[in-house]
């Protein structure tokens, strides 16, 4: 039985993948800022579930070094699974220094914990970002990752080497995966999908860029569960993962399927 430990629990993933683990019989402990980059409410909806089958959600936040040691050692943690960070390619236009907490100096705090506690397996949330301009497609793990286009990319990219050095002077297990474009139900709604459906059924335009040639590459939520966990139960040495169905389709598609499904 493992002991896992979900930062970003009240999250759109972490909220699955708490569900995920429990049900298959693993001891799951939940940690959440509950930050306000999107409808709280929604998180606490979550949240709501999650405590109805006894999944319980620390309210802290990743740079609290201490709060965390101490869920550590009361629950007897053997794996972290690291989702907590902040999201949105925009945003961070607007916000550069939520990124820099969350994802540079909160990430860091993850690993020194890791370091501080060996023995315990890290599971970390990278993203599709951090192939930037690459054109190829479909994308692969030894493709180049060099040339990031956003802040949030970056900070991803980051997160990468990071891990690896750690890795490498203290031996801690890593693995990081590559989320592209996740959706489903209980989603975050400041993605397209959501925006999208939200303006159609209002009767408002959807702004589209290239003609709607622009490719996406989605991958449903249970797919993600399953290959996280799937990652976690790998309990590689230093790894990197992509986690999508390599079956990118276009926004003029994904806007037809919409119109269709909302007749």
């Amino acid at each position: 039985m493992k002991h896992v430990l979900i930062t970003g629990a009240a999250g759109f993933i972490g909220f699955h993948l708490a569900q995920h683990l429990a049900q298959r019989g693993d001891k799951v402990f939940g940690l959440d800022n509950f930050n306000d980059y999107y409808s709280v409410a929604l998180k606490r909806s979550r949240e709501d579930i999650l405590r109805e089958k006894g999944l319980g959600i620390t309210e802290g936040d990743i740079n609290d070094f201490d709060l965390i040691a101490e869920l550590i050692e009361k629950h007897a943690i053997t794996h972290i699974c690291h989702l907590a960070a902040q999201a949105g390619v925009r945003y961070s236009i607007q916000n550069p220094h939520a990124y820099v907490k969350s994802n540079l100096d909160g990430f860091v705090n993850i690993l020194e914990l890791c370091r501080a506690y060996p023995g315990i397996k890290l599971t970390y949330a990278s993203s599709s970002s951090v192939y930037g301009q690459n054109k190829k497609i479909p994308f692969s793990e030894s493709d180049l990752t060099d040339h990031p286009v956003s802040l949030y990319g970056a900070t991803k990219k980051a997160n990468e080497l990071l891990a690896a050095s750690y890795h490498h002077m203290y031996d801690i297990p890593v693995t990081g995966l590559r989320f592209f474009t996740v959706y489903g139900p209980w989603g975050r709604p400041d993605m397209a999908y959501y925006a999208f459906t939200h303006a159609i059924l209002s009767g408002q335009p959807i702004s589209v860029f290239d003609e709607g040639k622009l490719k996406r590459d989605f991958t449903y939520i249970d797919d993600i569960v399953a290959g996280t966990a799937a990652a976690i139960d790998l309990e590689a040495g230093c790894e990197i993962f992509n986690l999508g169905n390599h079956k990118p389709v276009t926004v003029k598609k994904f806007i037809e399927t919409l119109e269709h499904t909302l007749g």
